[in-house]
C-alpha cells in the first residue's frame, strides 16, 4: 500500500513537471492582432479615437475596443472621432496628462494611421485600450520576416518612400512573417524603451542598410531619447533606408512628427 501511494506520488509530481517544463508562448489573439512570441502584438498600425462618455454610454464601445472586435461602424455609431490626421489630441496632453478615458487606440485595416502623437500621448491610447506599447525586442520578434525595401513601387511594397501614409494594410506585401502590416516603413512606430538621447546615425555598416541612430549620447539633453522603429515614409532618417532594423534614439518622448505613429501589443 506504501509502495504504490509513493509511487502515485511521483508519478502526480512527474506529470505536473512534465506539464509545466518547457513552457511554449502558444496563445490566440483577437482578429486584430498577431502572436509574436509571448504576446499578442496588434496587425495594424494604431488609429487613435475619442470616444465620449466611455464610461456610460460608451461602456459596451470601449469594451468592444478593449477585446479586439470594435470595428468603424462601431466607432461611428458611438459618435467616436479618429485623431491624428487632421484633428489635434487636445486636452489630451504630449505629457499623457487629461487621457484617461479620452483616447483609445484600435487596430483597424484600410484607415489613415493616427501620427503626430507623442510617446506618452501613444502609450495612453494603449493603456485606455486595456494594452501598451510593445518593448523594442517584441516589436523585433513581430516584424521579423517583413521585407527589407528596395524602390517601393508604390502599390504593394513596403511604404517608403512616397512622402505620405498609406491606408493600414494596404501594401500587400509589406507584412511580417507572423502577420503584422507596414512594421517596415509608412509610420515610424514607438516602442516603449527609452536611451540616452542620441545625437549620431552611424548606421549598421555591412550589418544592414536601415537607419541606425543610436549613438553620440548628448550630454545636454533635457530628456531622454523614446525609440522608434522601422522608419518611415519618408526615406527614413539620416541617408539610410527604413527596414525592420530601423531604429532611432534621437527623439525626446514628448516630441512628434507626422511619419511617427504606433501600435499596441498586450
Amino acid at each position: 500500500m506504501k509502495i504504490s501511494i509513493a509511487a502515485g506520488l511521483v508519478m502526480l509530481l512527474s506529470s505536473a513537471a512534465a506539464a509545466d517544463f518547457p513552457r511554449f508562448p502558444v496563445r490566440r489573439c483577437s482578429d486584430d492582432a498577431v502572436v509574436a512570441g509571448t504576446v499578442c502584438l496588434d496587425k495594424y498600425e494604431a488609429t487613435v479615437w475619442r470616444v465620449s462618455d466611455p464610461t456610460t454610454t460608451n461602456v459596451s464601445l470601449v469594451r468592444r475596443i478593449r477585446l479586439g472586435t470594435a470595428r468603424r461602424d462601431d466607432l461611428e455609431a458611438g459618435g467616436a472621432i479618429q485623431l491624428g490626421t487632421d484633428v489635434s489630441y487636445e486636452p489630451c496632453a504630449r505629457d499623457g496628462q487629461n487621457c484617461t478615458d479620452d483616447i483609445y487606440a484600435v487596430s483597424l485595416p484600410g484607415e489613415i494611421p493616427s501620427a503626430r502623437i507623442s510617446w506618452f500621448q501613444a502609450q495612453e491610447a494603449c493603456a485606455n485600450a486595456g494594452k501598451r506599447l510593445p518593448t523594442n525586442a517584441e516589436w523585433q520578434v513581430g516584424v521579423n520576416g517583413t521585407p527589407d525595401p528596395g524602390p517601393d513601387n508604390g502599390t504593394t511594397d513596403c511604404n517608403s518612400e512616397t512622402g505620405e501614409a498609406s491606408l493600414t494594410g494596404a501594401r500587400t506585401s509589406c507584412v511580417s512573417a507572423r502577420g503584422a502590416f507596414d512594421m517596415v516603413g509608412n509610420l515610424a512606430e514607438w516602442v516603449a524603451d527609452w536611451v540616452p538621447l542620441s545625437t549620431n546615425c552611424p548606421g549598421w555598416g555591412g550589418f544592414s542598410d536601415d537607419a541606425m541612430c543610436l549613438a553620440g549620447a548628448s550630454e545636454t539633453a533635457t530628456g531622454p531619447g523614446a525609440l522608434v522603429r522601422g522608419g518611415s515614409f519618408v526615406f527614413s532618417f539620416g541617408s539610410t533606408t527604413a527596414g525592420p532594423f530601423s531604429i532611432n534614439g534621437t527623439i525626446l518622448p514628448g516630441g512628434s512628427t507626422s511619419s511617427i505613429g504606433f501600435r499596441c501589443a498586450r
